[in-house]
């Protein structure tokens, strides 16, 4: 059979990624932006799950973590191959000791190929901590009248 190119059926950045007994996968700390009250901040390990289906044939991905900039941060790559179109591979990029150094949108980059096949934002923005003792942000004082 001719190659086919694949499907990036799901991308997820997180915070690890765990293989039970069962071999099933489970995605600890989901990413969807990253709060910081200050930088640089670091990161032992950040995961990229991403899953491939609907191809055939031997593939490349590589995996990118941007800065606003589009300057490279975290990089990672992997050989796979799909050996029917009804088959699915599931691939898991470990960026490991990554160093955020600004605020502002990040992004992550899949290619096939050397082909883009997904960009996503990662927006890294700032948050205040609250001082001890301040009461919470939604906290409203009520009175008598209310």
């Amino acid at each position: 059979m001719d190659t086919v190119l694949p499907d990036l059926q799901s991308a997820i950045l997180c915070e690890d990624v765990r293989t039970e007994v069962s071999g099933t996968q489970t995605l600890v700390g989901v990413i969807g932006a990253i709060p910081a009250p200050q930088l640089p901040i670091g990161f032992f390990k950040l995961c990229l799950w991403a899953r491939w289906c609907g191809g055939v044939g031997q593939f490349h991905q590589r995996s990118r973590f941007l800065d606003p900039e589009d300057q490279v941060v975290a990089e990672a790559g992997i050989d796979f191959a799909l050996r029917e179109i009804d088959g699915s591979a599931t691939n898991v990029h470990f960026f490991g000791g990554v160093q955020i150094k600004s605020f502002g949108v990040h992004h992550v980059e899949i290619s096939l190929d050397d082909d883009m096949r997904m960009r996503f934002p990662v927006p890294v923005v700032q948050v205040t901590t609250p001082q001890p003792g301040a009461p919470p942000s939604s906290f409203r004082p009520t009175g008598p009248n209310d």
